[in-house]
């Protein structure tokens, strides 16, 4: 790979993350505060009863985030060590970047802006989608790449639940559309862009092993403990949180269950394929976002945990190949089957359990997350009757259409512009390897290096 042109940035990555952090360091001292201390005992003790009822889940949520998803997309056996950090700095990024963005849109006033847990917990919501959407480039990106994906997501994923959720009002506590649906397309959009013009064969280095494999399914046990902490914690405390935790868990178990059904059914000899339990074991969390603090039938959480399971395994073994072939689409980690079925499956279930549930459901069990969805609630089940219920199925079927076609077109121009040469992609030869992004003790001492590799490496690392 040719060099860069002189004057350019040799060291793109560090100048990038030093401005952005010098940036953020300032604007978080001209403009953000932490809450005044309550001087009256009860507003005290209001306080502390709700850190101490969302710090657990917000905690829960940190370990889904920073292990069980980094350990998740380790499955590569020479990029394990580049997924986990990469990880865990678009983590931090997407974070810092999300606070700034929604405190000076949302949260401003009188010149400052207040943090609180709430905020710190929605902005980690808006990296949830960054972390997913990577996905599908994960390995054949460098971390240049990859923070321009964050840095442009980020407001999108802003201005993508506003629509959906402010000005259309859809019911959606545990982001089956707002964050799976949208960041799924979104990730597949920037593939499309960046990858699409040529068929890649199978790379060498991104066949799995059995130690990268069970690292990978370590990921996925820990994500699967915790996921309904995701779900839940925006759920009102009380019957709606207590419904979502238990609609989440039943979804789940179906998931896993169903998963080795199906996945021993696809092969003549009855085995299992790690990639089938890694992904459609977590199907069914992805799915009941959408109903989940809703007052459906335990059956109803069953029955969806099971069809989102086939629905992620007979999409790793069919789809992704056929949209691989037909279309030059590359999903490294497979995130339309984990994110994209699933999610389309929930919101599916939305719509029916809006047009099914009874008109005096709204005082069983639902959250109140929002004045916009206290106000579709009240449509849906209110005084409005069934054309209320129409209604709020239409609004559900319309988010569902904007976050798909949305996230696609943001995508696709956000591929775009990773195609830059300044953003050192890595050449097909160096992809899946740590030893680009990471001085390698074994291979200091070790004098058997190909040249060829050494070469475009060193090449590389000037511009990143």
């Amino acid at each position: 790979m040719a060099m860069p042109p002189p004057g350019r940035p040799r060291r793109l990555l560090p100048l990038f993350l030093g401005l952005f952090q010098g940036a953020l360091l300032l604007c978080f001292a001209l403009f953000f505060t932490y809450d005044k201390p309550s001087a009256q005992a009860e507003d005290t003790i209001l306080v502390a009863s709700k850190i101490y009822s969302t710090f657990p889940l917000f905690q829960d949520i940190q370990v889904m985030l920073v292990v069980g998803l980094g350990l998740l997309l380790a499955f590569l056996p020479h990029y394990g060590l580049s997924a986990l950090t990469h990880n865990f700095l678009l983590l931090n990024f997407s974070t810092q970047w999300a606070l700034v963005l929604q405190g000076l849109l949302h949260h401003f006033h009188h010149g400052q802006v207040h943090l609180d847990l709430h905020s710190l917990l929605t902005a980690e919501f808006a990296a949830v989608t960054v972390l997913i959407s990577v996905g599908a480039i994960l390995g054949r990106a460098s971390p240049c790449q990859l923070l321009v994906v964050a840095a442009c997501e980020v407001p999108i994923y802003f201005a993508s639940e506003w629509a959906i959720v402010t000005r259309l009002g859809i019911l959606d506590v545990g982001g089956t559309i707002t964050i799976h649906v949208f960041s799924c397309y979104f990730g597949l959009g920037v593939s499309k862009a960046l990858f699409g013009a040529v068929q890649r064969p199978v790379h060498p280095k991104e066949s799995p092993t059995h130690s990268s494999d069970l690292l990978s399914l370590v990921g996925t046990l820990i994500l699967w403990v915790f996921w309904p902490s995701f779900v839940a914690v925006l759920c009102q405390p009380g019957d709606a949180q207590h419904c979502a935790i238990l609609n989440t868990l039943l979804a789940m178990s179906a998931s896993a269950v169903t998963t080795v059904v199906a996945s021993s059914l696809l092969e003549k000899d009855g085995k299992l394929r790690p990639s089938h339990l890694q992904n459609g074991s977590l199907a069914g969390g992805v799915a009941i976002g959408a109903v989940a603090d809703m007052a459906v039938p335990p059956a109803t959480a069953l029955a969806l945990g099971s069809l989102s399971a086939v629905a992620c395994v007979l999409g790793l073994r069919f789809l992704t190949p056929l949209l691989a072939r037909k279309l030059r689409l590359l999903d490294q980690c497979g995130i339309h089957n984990l994110h994209g079925l699933p999610g389309l499956l929930g919101a599916v279930a939305s719509v029916v359990a809006i047009l099914a549930a009874p008109k005096d459901s709204s005082e069983s069990g639902l959250s109140q997350m929002s004045p916009a969805e206290d106000n579709a609630r009240e449509a849906a089940w209110g005084q409005g009757g069934d054309g209320g219920a129409g209604r709020q199925a239409l609004c559900q079927a319309a988010g569902l259409a904007v976050a798909v076609g949305g996230s696609l077109l943001a995508g696709l121009l956000t591929g775009a512009v990773l195609r830059l040469r300044c953003l050192a992609q890595p050449p097909e030869p160096l992809c899946f390897d740590d030893s680009l992004y990471f001085k390698m003790e074994d291979q200091a001492e070790s004098p058997v290096l190909g040249e060829r590799d050494e070469e475009g490496g060193l090449a590389l690392r000037e511009k990143v």
